[in-house]
């Protein structure tokens, strides 16, 4: 497995995430903030944060079916909580609808639209591509 930055790839992440049901009509122009896992020279793997202020927005952690259960989406994780910490992060926020018990695990916490910065609600995720019904989670960085 090899981890590479998205941009190059962005074709093959959004194949991706059609195939996990994820959104990709918002997707950022620049996949700066990505990072991929490649197998046999394949898009295997996603993750990535939007930076608003002082706070990340984690978007679009995938990992396809045959890879799945090897670790890969907690590496993704673990590269993009280091990206957010380097940046100088306050706390990443997730929009969620089938893996809150992954993330809890992974220490977010769950809390309410209402205890996110307006500045994170005012994104695309959180406007009108993910639904009202999708559970928010926080992780505050040190």
């Amino acid at each position: 497995m090899k981890t590479e930055q998205a941009d190059k790839y962005r074709e093959d992440i959004v194949a991706l995430l059609r195939a996990e049901k994820l959104p990709v009509e918002d997707l950022p122009l620049s996949l700066e903030n990505f990072f991929t896992e490649m197998a046999d020279g394949e898009i295997v793997g996603v993750a990535g944060i939007e930076i608003y202020g002082d706070y990340g927005l984690m978007r679009s952690l995938a990992v396809s079916k045959s890879h799945r259960g090897i670790g890969l989406a907690g590496k993704l994780l673990q590269q993009v909580e280091r990206l957010a910490a380097s940046k100088n992060l306050k706390t990443i926020y997730l929009l969620t609808e089938t893996a809150p018990d992954y993330f809890e695990k992974k220490n977010y916490e769950k809390i309410t639209r209402a205890d996110v910065p307006p500045v994170v609600q005012k994104s695309s995720e959180f406007s009108h591509v993910c639904p009202q019904s999708a559970i928010v989670m926080q992780k505050k960085l040190s």
